[in-house]
């Protein structure tokens, strides 16, 4: 059977363990509530990102918004110069045609 000593030193032993343990939840405590002030800071930053983003997608809807005017003006001007082409076609058929009828120089 252990002695006296011998129990007294295992108890001392085990003391110091569970004294060393609690020393080492507290520094592992520390360290999580430094790293969750870290996470904090990052939220926070990835927050005022997320915030720019959605400040330059709205400008792109803006100048998309502007690229869609731009283009509808664009039709309105092409569908203008197909007329005028229409036009210059049958001035240019009519031309040929008075050319035609023309007497020859001789």
């Amino acid at each position: 059977m252990a002695n006296s000593s011998d129990l007294e030193s295992r108890v001392t032993r085990l003391e110091n363990d569970t004294a060393s343990i609690y020393e080492l939840i507290s520094e592992i405590q520390q360290t999580l509530r430094a790293h969750d002030q870290r996470f904090d800071g990052i939220d926070q930053r990835f927050d005022g990102i997320d915030q720019r983003f959605d400040g330059i997608d709205q400008r792109f809807d803006g100048i998309d918004q502007r690229f869609d005017g731009i283009d509808q003006r664009f039709d309105g001007v092409d569908q203008r110069f197909n007329g005028i082409n229409q036009h210059l076609s049958r001035i240019d058929t009519v031309l040929a045609e008075i050319l035609r009828r023309l007497p020859e120089a001789s």
